[in-house]
């Protein structure tokens, strides 16, 4: 895919290994949901507990978007911590370990799409 991912209110493109280590930075300051935009208007978020994370990626901000899915997750986790400061929880179906996450994150980043071994919901 054409253009760059950045953090909102940057300039600076980063690379998948740069975008996974700004979550994990964040999550290291209690900031459990990131933000990235794509110079063409798409948008990938994730949530974490510290332990999982919703990896979400919108075509723009009404995108109802597509996640990351692990079908043999079973229960429920809460602790998601909105910027907002909304608490949320989740089912581990609809969110993957952190470490996955960030290799998600990281493949994205560099190639435009979720990489073909994971699994994948489309929300549209």
């Amino acid at each position: 895919m054409d253009g760059h991912w950045r953090e909102p209110d940057r300039h600076a493109p980063l690379t998948g290994v740069q975008a996974a280590d700004v979550v994990r930075s964040r999550i290291g300051q209690g900031r459990l949901e990131t933000w990235f935009e794509h110079d063409r208007g798409r948008l990938l978020a994730v949530v974490s507990d510290g332990t999982r994370a919703s990896v979400m990626l919108l075509d723009e901000p009404s995108d109802p978007g597509e996640h990351a899915i692990d079908p043999t997750g079973t229960g429920q986790q809460d602790g998601f911590v909105l910027s907002n400061g909304q608490h949320d929880a989740y089912s581990d179906r609809d969110t993957v370990p952190l470490g996955q996450a960030l290799a998600i994150v990281e493949h994205i980043v560099d190639h435009g799409h979720p990489p073909a071994s994971v699994g994948w919901q489309v929300d549209r």
